[in-house]
């Protein structure tokens, strides 16, 4: 058997899509995603998308992590994936589109894409820490010095903590730099630091907006390239019109043999 993929990346965070309109490939089959997303024995990637068919919108987005499993919202994921259906025609400048947290809307031009996340209806702000939700759970640490943080270790041992450890959460370590953060994510399903991940930056601007307050935007620096989120404010850790925005691009094609 012969798969057709296509190789993606967003600032850093790599994904196998999968053109899988016609549902030749199966979606229980999770082995098989995760040899795909092995860096050493498959393709590699921090994880693998599905783009199906579904009536009333452009398409759907299936996502896994590369552990294999079927997982939440990835923001960046979103991102490429429109990118992806732009570059098989499905859509031409703006996307309609259903995922696991629900529909999403986006717009695309010059590889840069704009994805609109889920509102977020409150930030538990914890003893050293914010939790929150973007489609995907998000603890958020403040640092001094991002770029010295063990964020396997540091973010491993939070993943797998009391509170944590059945359902898992990312881990983003944080360090404000002007009016613009950085920012580094330990991902569960990964279970490792990826150059990137959406849904955290996202979880830690409007962490950072609740602290600052007075914010409608923000620029964010990761490992894999520069992002930005803009937001509505509608006070008690409440925030709508939430847009996360950066580019997406192609990196290679291929056929993957079973």
């Amino acid at each position: 058997m012969k798969i057709q993929f296509y190789k993606y990346q967003g600032t850093g965070n790599d994904f196998v899509l999968i053109d899988n309109r016609n549902a030749a490939f199966e979606r229980s089959n999770t082995n098989l995603v995760k040899k795909m997303c092995d860096r050493r024995f498959g393709i590699g990637a921090d994880g693998l998308m599905l783009l199906q068919n579904r009536p009333g919108y452009d398409f759907e987005m299936v996502y896994y992590n590369s552990d294999g499993n079927e997982s939440s919202m990835c923001g960046n994921g979103g991102r490429c994936l429109v990118a992806f259906a732009h570059f098989l025609g499905i859509i031409t400048g703006k996307a309609h589109f259903i995922a696991s947290d629900g529909e999403h809307f986006a717009f695309i031009a010059n590889n840069i894409v704009r994805l609109k996340m889920n509102d977020v209806k409150g930030i538990e702000m914890g003893d050293g820490f914010d939790f929150l939700n973007t489609g995907s759970p998000h603890y958020i640490k403040y640092v001094d010095a991002v770029r010295d943080i063990d964020v396997y270790n540091e973010g491993k041992k939070i993943r797998y903590n009391e509170r944590f450890k059945e359902f898992g959460t990312n881990v983003n370590f944080v360090q404000v730099e002007g009016d613009s953060i950085i920012v580094r994510t330990y991902e569960r399903g990964v279970e490792g630091e990826t150059y990137s991940c959406g849904t955290g930056v996202t979880a830690a601007v409007l962490s950072y907006a609740q602290k600052k307050g007075g914010m409608k935007e923000c620029k964010v620096k990761t490992l894999g390239g520069d992002l930005q989120v803009s937001f509505n404010p509608n006070g008690n850790g409440t925030y709508t019109d939430i847009w996360l925005e950066g580019p997406a691009s192609l990196v290679f094609e291929g056929v993957f043999e079973i």
